[in-house]
């Protein structure tokens, strides 16, 4: 018998990584059913849940989850932050706008998750937010702003 949507998002908190795995291909696989239910998971009580729905949302790549995930950097754990962070970080270029929004959040923690995501991505027009970041209060908003500088600036070629 097939599994629901349902029963694929709760399979990402299973302590079987054989079953966490299966359920975040088929989760891609039907990406198109998926992607709401995947969204609303990010407001889950289990942050099993919480960072598989945004790895898998990351996997998915639909422009849909950008603003959910962005309100997920604020998340209390800071492995579903760095999930959301890394989701982000794949929808590319349709995520740089929000982002760098988001690099003027109150939130050391946003801004530090934000400012990596957009280091990932690499797009030049994040340059001149990023270096605002680099006195940053908070050590972890400073290196990260480094790190996207850098990586934008000196892009690594692809072999």
């Amino acid at each position: 018998m097939e599994k629901t949507i349902e029963e694929l998002i709760q399979d990402l908190k299973s302590t079987d990584e054989f079953v966490k795995e299966e359920a975040m291909g088929l989760l891609e696989f039907n990406a198109k059913e998926s992607v709401d239910p995947l969204i609303n998971a990010l407001k889950s009580s289990d942050k099993e849940i919480r960072k598989g729905a945004a790895q898998a949302l990351g996997l998915i790549k639909d422009t849909k989850a950008i603003e959910p995930l962005i309100n997920t950097l604020s998340d209390g754990n800071k492995l579903v932050r760095r999930e959301a962070s890394t989701a982000l970080s794949h929808m590319g270029e349709a995520a740089v706008d929000p982002l760098m929004e988001t690099l003027k959040s109150p939130d050391w923690k946003v801004r530090g998750a934000a400012v990596w995501a957009l280091g990932a991505i690499g797009d030049s027009r994040a340059v001149g937010s990023i270096e605002k970041l680099l006195n940053d209060e908070k050590n972890f908003v400073v290196v990260g702003a480094r790190y996207a500088i850098d990586a934008i600036k000196n892009p690594k070629k692809e072999e």
